[in-house]
């Protein structure tokens, strides 16, 4: 009980910064360019919306939030359609060498994507996925995969086998027993999983960076990137661009954090 206050205080410091940086981009979107450039810096803004004005209007920032939402959208479906029946499979099923597949998606979800770059760059060409956004969905949904099939394996594997057995007895096949039975029940999984993989998608940088070289189809992280001016960097149009991509992120997060945290510890007590 005595050391309550001082791990209290250690966790609200860690809190406020990581917070930080986050704080004072939303405030330096207020500012006015006077204030940006003010030396001392000012720390409270006027309550100016010039750089989210530039922000949508010159920078088209809406049309990357639009191919933002496309490609995270897509890559979710897709990672959601083919990690389900994978879970199912490993975790309910006889399968043989189920720990070595497990531990292949777990090698897999380790590999770097700087040692991926080459392969998927050549694989896309070939394919004529350069540029496009179903070329950039391709590798999103490998990567993510790994992720969703452990998170949803452990859940069905929570489940209790007497449902599915009373399932068959009812005359139930395999694929009405997995998404009439265990998939309502599952739900916390694939919601878990679903939000990971499209705030993985929503935030990656360095394939859309690779894979898309055309404004038109670039996504939010790599317009905020190629922001900068010829001579000048517009800090003010950066941070407001920042704020409209984090924003929506951290609202869901905080709204849904419980069954995040549920969907990530599911498994660790059992038994």
């Amino acid at each position: 009980m005595t050391n309550r206050p001082a791990l209290l205080g250690g966790m609200l410091l860690a809190v406020l910064g990581s917070l930080c940086p986050f704080l004072w981009f939303v405030l330096t979107s207020f500012k006015s360019q006077i204030q940006v450039e003010a030396i001392p810096p000012t720390w409270w803004p006027d309550g100016s919306l010039a750089f989210y004005t530039s922000a949508l209007v010159e920078h088209r920032l809406f049309h990357y939030v639009r191919n933002s939402v496309v490609v995270a959208g897509a890559t979710t479906i897709i990672v959601l359609a083919v990690a389900t029946p994978a879970a199912y499979a490993l975790a309910r099923l006889r399968l043989p060498g189920k720990a070595w597949i497990l531990g292949g998606l777990l090698c897999v979800a380790m590999f770097p994507p700087i040692v991926m770059a080459g392969p998927v760059w050549q694989i896309l060409e070939r394919l004529g996925g350069l540029n496009t956004h179903w070329g950039l969905v391709l590798p999103y949904v490998s990567l993510s995969l790994p992720l969703a099939v452990w998170i949803l394996t452990v859940f069905f594997q929570e489940l209790p086998f007497e449902l599915e057995e009373a399932a068959r007895i009812d005359g139930c096949t395999t694929w009405q027993t997995l998404s009439k039975v265990l998939l309502p029940l599952a739900t916390p999984g694939l919601f878990t999983a679903a939000i990971l993989t499209f705030i993985y998608a929503w935030n990656e940088f360095f394939f859309a960076l690779l894979i898309l070289t055309n404004p038109d189809q670039q996504t939010l992280p790599v317009g905020i990137a190629l922001f900068q001016g010829e001579f000048t960097m517009p800090w003010g149009e950066i941070a407001a661009a920042s704020v409209v991509a984090t924003l929506p992120l951290i609202i869901v997060v905080l709204l849904f954090q419980r069954g995040i945290i549920n969907g990530l510890s599911a498994g660790a007590v059992k038994g």
